[in-house]
């Protein structure tokens, strides 16, 4: 089995911080190109950054990203206090504009794009973001990677030495997955599922809680 090459995005924030130390860590993976708007505050020899203003503004011709295995796309935004417009135009626009630039320079690369429980499938609910999370996953299925797998992850407990932890999230850390060990991953267990769907694949192409516990094994 041989090492792989990623991009991977929101190394800045909470999910991609943690993704980004399990590559780190995982001899599975050889490179990372972190692409974000700021520096993630890593060094490490498996490690490269690209730093962008906007991912609308990467062309599909860049060629800073050829050459990758794979994406794992764990940037994202809560839609807390936004409208539906803004909304679609950062979780949608966005997602899609970055998928399209790196298949464009990758074609058999395998896209993993962070969603969410209870994400809407349908593209059609009540509920703003699920419907939107839920448009987003299915376009990404649509644009002829080799495999796109969309992960819905519930409460994921941060690694050890994780900076990007919101001070709200911290009380929450040790009681959740003690008392709902169901809907709990650790993002050592997200990473581990990300680099195995790449090298193993997986039946479905959404994962939910259990689907990712049983492809971080």
């Amino acid at each position: 089995m041989n090492p792989i090459k990623i991009i991977l995005t929101g190394a800045t924030g909470m999910v991609g911080e943690g993704v980004l130390m399990e590559c780190l860590e995982n001899p599975a993976v050889s490179e990372i190109l972190s692409i974000s708007r700021k520096p993630s505050g890593k060094k490490h020899a498996k490690l490269k950054e690209y730093l962008v203003p906007d991912f609308m503004t990467i062309d599909l011709q860049d060629e800073n990203l050829k050459g990758y295995d794979a994406c794992f796309f764990c940037a994202g935004i809560s839609s807390v206090g936004m409208n539906e417009e803004d909304y679609i135009r950062i979780t949608y626009d966005t997602t899609l504009h970055f998928a399209r630039a790196v298949l464009n320079q990758n074609p058999e690369l395998v896209f993993n794009y962070v969603s969410g429980a209870h994400t809407d499938s349908t593209d059609s609910g009540n509920i703003m973001w699920a419907r939107v999370k839920g448009r987003t996953e299915n376009a990404l299925k649509k644009l002829g990677f080799r495999n796109a797998f969309n992960f819905r992850p519930g409460f994921m407990k941060p690694i050890e030495g994780q900076i990007n932890v919101k001070w709200f999230f911290k009380p929450f850390i040790w009681i959740f997955p003690v008392f709902l060990p169901s809907k709990s991953l650790t993002l050592h267990e997200v990473g581990r599922a990300m680099i195995n769907a790449v090298h193993k694949g997986y039946p479905t192409s959404t994962l939910e809680i259990r689907d990712i516990k049983n492809l971080a094994i």
